[in-house]
């Protein structure tokens, strides 16, 4: 059942063990060590000096990792303040048959050297700890028995108790030897601020901090801060950065209780709350509650924005650090999506993705202002390697090597493209170690071909007119109007559906396509490439798009909608429509559909509400009650007259009721789309 708000309290909690600390009693700081190990701590701090790393004469001991533990030192029960554990693994490096080898070089073994393999190992193990505004260094002595000291992952560890810090402090730890026979371990942490539980009772501190609660609901967020009455405290939104200084957004000092009201679209997934209350040397408490957020997530791409950095990078601009990752695409004119590079060239150059997996978040030419107006331009990729150099055009179909014997449009002039490229006519778009990116005019090449196209247009013209006669009874059999068929194969029936619906409409006209009946070409351009090419096609010639929505369908339009930058699943036979979506969705998203793209569903599968609200811009029909709307619609401007048009619904409807009737399955055997009410899964 649907819950409608959700309240999330939140509390920082990096670790359960924030929530029961172990207590420790007295100033005093000490340390212990494994068994068989025998250690002594300095009774004062030393100077932090690690020196340089210096060769090591025999086996010698090593820290080889870091642990920290957080732990309570109290003067009394509620009093305490935090303090950091760190626990030193230690281990042998080196041979004692290293310093024999030197010893019979010509050194001379003193007295202490006659047996070393029989003599303790021992080592001065330096422990360093910086917390803003606090550094200590202290000075820990180990010895390991001759007969531990073996070479291994591990021979003990050591135990050190402890250094205080401040709540929610970043604290960094080295440990290394005097002398220093490796680099130095190294080790950062972020400590808990009040929320844990264990503090708030123990820590004075935390006794009159401020508690802070979010609550969903609707389109809007409300902080709730938790404070006693006439209580003042501080309130500050701003977003983290990964690189740099927080960027603060909004700060006001209130009186408690107090309740913030946010519109979801502020959302961000670094946005951060802190509260404090308005008293000398306060903690203050901080929290990111929106990094998983899928409308914070949403949020953040839509206010990404990609640019260019001159000559040859790029920049995305957002509010938020953002992992992506860049590659170079090229567009035909006239739009549609953008066709990676074949072969791909490097993106060393590149500062920033703007894909995330197969589903496309940003797509910008980067360079349409630098390089003026558009023109009747070719792309030529160069490839490199020690021993040759190629070029190929980049076309729609793919990437013409030059020269070439095909029959494309770069490469009948594929000789002077290479002649313009030695020449220097050509612009260079993109150059490093492995190829470049060349801009090649087209135009000269276009205007030696004339009067072969006039001629061809001549042609063309008097084909047309001559079909026109023949078929001057009915114009509309010159081929009527094309209709794109795009759906999701839920099961064999509801592709027996699809199909029967598709062959009804051929004879209205239409020139109806669907990938029923082109499955050689969808196999061989794969679902991505066909559908981009049908759909291309299908606009440029004022047809329509017909989206028929199914359980599955809906479900897929939720999982693009609703997963943000997240990587969509795989489906199996669902891919070939979630390709569909990835050339139609754009169209949505930007306000292009109404007019281009109708919408349809079977009665006793689903309803019309069901499809999702960004879909529902163009009309959605329920077929067979609406379908002389839907003819209406589907055949445009050469919708015949009332009489004939009411003739050509019976025919769809006696070919497609039958299908239909079949198709609709007994409750309880569906696909398996749960999408609540109104589906016909109910």
């Amino acid at each position: 059942m649907p819950v409608p708000w959700f309240l999330l309290s939140l509390a920082l909690g990096r670790s359960p063990g924030v929530l029961s600390l172990e207590r420790l009693v007295g100033p005093r700081d000490t340390a212990r060590c494994s068994p068989g190990l025998s250690c002594h701590l300095w009774d004062r701090d030393v100077l932090c000096l690690p020196g340089s790393v210096q060769p090591a004469q025999g086996p010698v001991l090593v820290p080889t990792r870091l642990q920290t533990e957080l732990v309570l030192r109290c003067r009394r029960r509620t009093d305490c303040d935090l303090c950091v554990r760190v626990t030193i693994h230690l281990a042998v490096h080196g041979h004692w048959g290293e310093l024999a080898e030197e010893g019979q070089a010509g050194a001379t073994a003193g007295p202490g050297l006659e047996k070393p393999q029989n003599a303790p190992l021992q080592a001065h193990v330096v422990l360093s700890f910086q917390a803003y505004p606090t550094a200590r260094c202290v000075l820990l002595e180990v010895q390991v028995p001759a007969a531990l000291a073996q070479p291994g992952p591990s021979v003990g560890s050591l135990v050190f108790d402890c250094f205080e810090a401040a709540l929610g402090a970043e604290v960094r730890i080295w440990s290394y030897t005097q002398p220093r026979y490796q680099k130095e371990l190294n080790l950062t942490q972020v400590l808990p601020d009040c929320q844990g539980l264990e503090l708030q009772d123990s820590i004075q501190s935390c006794w009159a901090l401020p508690w802070l609660n979010v609550s969903t609901e609707s389109d809007h967020v409300r902080l709730l801060v938790e404070v006693s009455e006439e209580q003042r405290f501080g309130l500050s939104l701003y977003w983290s950065q990964v690189h740099g200084p927080p960027r603060s957004w909004w700060h006001r000092n209130l009186t408690g209780p107090q309740t913030v009201i946010l519109n979801h679209t502020d959302l961000l997934p670094c946005l951060c709350v802190q509260v404090w209350p308005l008293e000398p040397d306060s903690v203050r408490t901080s929290t990111c509650p929106f990094r998983e957020d899928p409308r914070a997530l949403w949020n953040l791409w839509r206010a990404a924005q990609p640019r260019l950095l001159p000559p040859d990078g790029w920049r995305l601009d957002a509010p938020c650090s953002l992992a992506a990752q860049a590659t170079l695409c090229w567009q035909a004119p006239g739009g549609g999506l953008c066709l990676p590079l074949v072969p791909p060239l490097s993106w060393e150059n590149i500062t920033v993705n703007v894909r995330s997996g197969e589903k496309l978040q940003l797509q910008e030419c980067l360079w349409a202002d630098s390089l003026g107006p558009l023109k009747d331009d070719v792309l030529l990729v160069e490839t490199r390697d020690p021993h040759n150099r190629s070029l190929c055009a980049l076309e729609p179909a793919g990437c013409t090597p030059l020269p070439s014997r095909a029959a494309t449009r770069a490469a009948r002039v594929g000789e002077h493209l290479l002649e313009d490229v030695e020449s220097g006519q050509c612009l260079q778009l993109w150059d490093d170690d492995l190829g470049a990116l060349w801009a090649c005019p087209m135009d000269k090449y276009i205007h030696r071909h004339w009067a072969l196209v006039w001629l061809g247009c001549l042609l063309l013209a008097a084909a047309l007119f001559l079909l026109l006669l023949l078929l001057h009874k009915d114009p509309v059999k010159a081929g009527g109007r094309r209709a794109l068929l795009l759906y999701s194969p839920d099961d064999a029936g509801f592709e027996h559906l699809v199909g029967a619906l598709a062959s009804a409409l051929c004879p209205l006209p239409l020139r109806v396509a669907v990938d029923l009946w082109s499955r050689r070409e969808l196999s061989a351009q794969g679902p991505l490439a066909w559908f981009h090419a049908q759909r291309r096609r299908t606009l440029q010639e004022g047809g329509v798009v017909v989206l028929l929505f199914s359980p599955g369908a809906v479900a897929l339009c939720h999982e693009w909608l609703q997963d943000g930058a997240a990587q969509p699943a795989t489906h199996g036979p669902q891919d070939a429509f979630a390709a569909s979506l990835s050339c139609v969705l754009p169209d949505f998203l930007q306000g292009r559909a109404p007019g281009r793209y109708l919408g349809a569903c079977f009665e006793g599968l689903l309803q019309p509400d069901a499809v999702p609200a960004l879909f529902r811009t163009v009309p959605v029909y329920s077929l067979p009650s609406q379908l002389p709307d839907f003819l209406g619609a589907l055949q445009g401007p050469r919708a015949p007259h009332s009489g004939r048009l009411a003739d050509r619904v019976r025919q769809v409807t006696q070919t497609l009721q039958p299908a239909l009737d079949n198709c609709i399955q007994p409750p309880g055997r569906g696909a398996g789309w749960d999408l609540g009410p109104g589906t016909g899964f109910e």
